[in-house]
This record gives C-alpha cells, sequence and structure tokens, in this order.
C-alpha cells in the first residue's frame, strides 16, 4: 500500500536526504542498489545553525569541528538507521554520539560529519530511561541519561549504583565509554568494572546485547573504547542498598589524631553531588563557559616521587599558574578488568593525578604548555604514565598508549566498525 505524506513533510524530507547526500559526498546509488532510506529520521536531522553551533563546541572550549547536521533521535532504531545509512554509503560519513558535551579536546565531535545528540533521547523515553529491578539488585538505564537522574531514581528504592564519578552531570554512555573514576574507586573500581550487560549500536548498524557471557569481545571492547566499537544505549548496573550515615564504624581502625579530624554531616545524595557546589561558584565567577586545558593521568606507585618531585615541586610551582582543582586519588589495579579496552599502569597500586585547570581565552597556551611539559618529564624519566580521556594527535602516540592492547584494540575496530565510521574525533583512525 502506498504511504501518503503531508506535502511540507514530503518536501522536508527530500531536501533533508538531498542535502546531506550532497554534503557528503554520496552517490545515491551502490553496486546498482539503492541505498537505505532516511525518511524515518529526516525530521530528526537538523542543519539548523544553532543545533550544529552547539554540537561544534565541548567542555573544553579549546577545539571547534564544525558536523553537517545534528541527528536528534527518539528511539534507538534513529541511531541505527544513521549508521546504517553510513555504512552502506559509497563514501560512508563519520559519526560521534554527544551527551552532555563534557569532553575537554572535542572527543565527541564529527567534523563534516553527523553528531548524534544523545540527550534528545531523554525526550522520547516516557520515564523508561531508568527502570529499577523489582528486587533492587539492578537498574536498566539508557546510555543518555545522567548519573544525577540515576542516583534520585535508585533512592526513591532506597539502593544506589555501587561506582560514581565525581561529577554527577555526565551521561551513563559517555563514562562507560572512558571509564567513570572517583575518589570511591580504589574501594569499588570504575564505572566500567560494574556493568552486568549492554545495548551497544556498532559500526555495522546492529544492535546487540552483549555481556561478559553473551556477545563478551563487544562488550569488553565498548568499556573505555572512547566510542570506537559502537554507541551504549543502555546498560544494566548493579546496586546496592544506599548507605546510612555511619561515620563511626568507617573511622574503626583508623590510627589518627582525633583533634584533627574535620566532619561535616549531608545527606548521601548530597555528598555525592558536592562537586556542584563548585560548578555553581565557578559559574559565578566566569569560569566556567572558559577553556579547559585539563590533564589527567595514571602514574604507578613505584613512580609517585620522582613525579613528586619533577612535577609538583618542580614544574608546577615554577610555572605558578595553577588555577583549579588538582586531585590525587590512589587506584587498584584488582578492581580493573584488563579485558577492557581502557588503559591503566602495569602496578597494583597506581594513583589518579588530574590536574583541573580553568583559562581564559587569551591565555590558555599557558596551560597547554605546562601540560607538554609534565608529559616530557614523564616520558624522559620513564616514568611509565598512562593518560585518563587521552588526547592524541597521531597514530604513533596512540599505539605507544595502549601498548599490549594496541593489537586487540586495532582488531576490534576492525571487526565492530570497519569503515571507521564511529568517534572521529577522538582521532585514533581518522588522525589524517
Amino acid at each position: 500500500m502506498a504511504v501518503s505524506f503531508p506535502i511540507p513533510s514530503y518536501f522536508t524530507a527530500i531536501f533533508i536526504i538531498s542535502r546531506l547526500m550532497s554534503i557528503m559526498g554520496i552517490s545515491k546509488h551502490l553496486n546498482n542498489k539503492l541505498l537505505p532510506p532516511l525518511d524515518n529520521i529526516t525530521d530528526k536531522l537538523s542543519l539548523d545553525p544553532s543545533a550544529i553551533e552547539s554540537a561544534s563546541q565541548d567542555f573544553g572550549h579549546i577545539v571547534k569541528s564544525i558536523p553537517k547536521a545534528v541527528l536528534q533521535p527518539s528511539s534507538i532504531a534513529d541511531i541505527a538507521s544513521l549508521i546504517n545509512f553510513s555504512y552502506n554509503s559509497s563514501i560512508p560519513f563519520t559519526i560521534a554520539a554527544k551527551g552532555h558535551g563534557h569532553s575537554v579536546r572535542g572527543q565527541a565531535m564529527a567534523n563534516d560529519g553527523v553528531v548524534v545528540d544523545m540527550t534528545s533521547m531523554k525526550k522520547h523515553r516516557n520515564g523508561t530511561g531508568i527502570w529499577v529491578s523489582n528486587d533492587g539488585v539492578y537498574a536498566d538505564v539508557g546510555g543518555e541519561q545522567l548519573w544525577i537522574d540515576v542516583l534520585n531514581a535508585t533512592l526513591k528504592h532506597g539502593v544506589a549504583p555501587v561506582s560514581w564519578t565525581d561529577y554527577l552531570y555526565l551521561t551513563v554512555g559517555g563514562t562507560l565509554s572512558n571509564g567513570g573514576i572517583s575518589g570511591q574507586s580504589f574501594r569499588y573500581g570504575p564505572q566500567i568494572s560494574n556493568v552486568y550487560e549492554m545495548d551497544v549500536i556498532t559500526g555495522k548498524a546492529e544492535i546487540v546485547t552483549c555481556s561478559p557471557n553473551k556477545n563478551s569481545e563487544l562488550f569488553y571492547a565498548a568499556l573505555g573504547g572512547l566510542g570506537q566499537f559502537g554507541i551504549i544505549t543502555r546498560a544494566r548496573i548493579p546496586l546496592e542498598p544506599a548507605p546510612k550515615r555511619e561515620l563511626e564504624q568507617l573511622l574503626k581502625g583508623l590510627s589518627y589524631m582525633p583533634g584533627f579530624m574535620f566532619e561535616k554531616d549531608v545527606l548521601y545524595a548530597e555528598f555525592l553531588n558536592r562537586v556542584q557546589r563548585g560548578e555553581l561558584k565557578a559559574r559565578s565567577q566566569g569560569l566556567w563557559d572558559v577553556p579547559h586545558p585539563w590533564l589527567n593521568l595514571f602514574i604507578p606507585k613505584s613512580q609517585i616521587q620522582r613525579f613528586n618531585d619533577g612535577v609538583f615541586k618542580g614544574i608546577v610551582l615554577e610555572r605558578n599558574i595553577t588555577t583549579g582543582p588538582v586531585l590525587v586519588y590512589p587506584m587498584n589495579r584488582k578492581k580493573w578488568d584488563d579485558r577492557m579496552s581502557a588503559v591503566i599502569p602495569d602496578e597494583e597500586i597506581f594513583y589518579t593525578v588530574g590536574f583541573l585547570h580553568s583559562s581564559g581565552f587569551d591565555d590558555r597556551e599557558a596551560f597547554d604548555d605546562q601540560n607538554k611539559e609534565i608529559l616530557k618529564f614523564c616520558e624522559e624519566a620513564g616514568i611509565g604514565v598512562k593518560q585518563y580521556l587521552p588526547h592524541f594527535t597521531s597514530k604513533d602516540e596512540w599505539v605507544h598508549h595502549f601498548g599490549s592492547k594496541w593489537e586487540t584494540f586495532q582488531q576490534r575496530k576492525f571487526q565492530f566498525d570497519p569503515k571507521m565510521i564511529l568517534s572521529p574525533g577522538q582521532r585514533i583512525f581518522n588522525n589524517n
């Protein structure tokens, strides 16, 4: 039966398809077969200048990459349709999933490609984006959901996820594609170590449910995989009873001088959402929507003293330009799974060191120069540092970063995204 379209919708669909195909340089035919239709998502592909501008920037305000279009999906099928269209095109275009936009070096951008605005999915979930199991053991959470919303939804059932990021206004899919760490990770592991199951749309437009026992290769590839193997649209997260105030129990066994103990009594949700106070203060001071030349490092325990002498006591004090917090956390390697794509130092104990700078638009280069000097010192001193939320500009640097994992990482890319469609902003396979 023929399907009729209202005249305005019909012409809008034709215009967007034609426009997208022309700006991507795509032929209308492939091996004498028509390309898969885009009719079902043409009304969700935006060429609006404000949408394009928003997708061209991120929290870092350092990199600007302008996409040709922005997809505002209402379903997982919409995302799969877009990927399928690119995959079956004679000249595939790149696609990047963007959550809340907290990357700092353009990792969630797609220059001349299409950015998928994952937050658009929240408008169409009808309250189903976060579902807590009847027994409170796990929650099924949409990849577009913010962790603050996951917290609020699970607390209504008296439970909460076991692993967090320090900042809760990040998407589930975003943190699972990177790692998801906080000051509690030494005990519970990163968020990527606390996932039962995921739904992932691969670079071949396959919608795959994966877990440690089902499609495990994709499961471990996507965790910490920097978006290279698929877009995470759902994750099953373990829950536990939400902690109560049990300060005395926490202090048992600790050796300290009582006079030097400081305590502040807050609700569990307030504690987890503590960084938002810093955000509000930074906004009031005009230090939020500015460049953030951040540098996050993993330092082996055996090298932390040398790092302290050379970086904290040397480079940082000499330059004296630090603006913003510097975080230092211990980590336990046994809380990480080496089958995942994430890369950490090859020691049982290592430290996370985060330089979370805020700078002006005119003096950002000074912070970039300091970051480069820190990395150069670590390289020359043989510290064996690994970057968290890594940023490199050449394939050789990425090969060095992944080390013994590079061959597996590359093979997984060929398996799940053979046409190099996904996450071009990371510049791993699209670094020309």
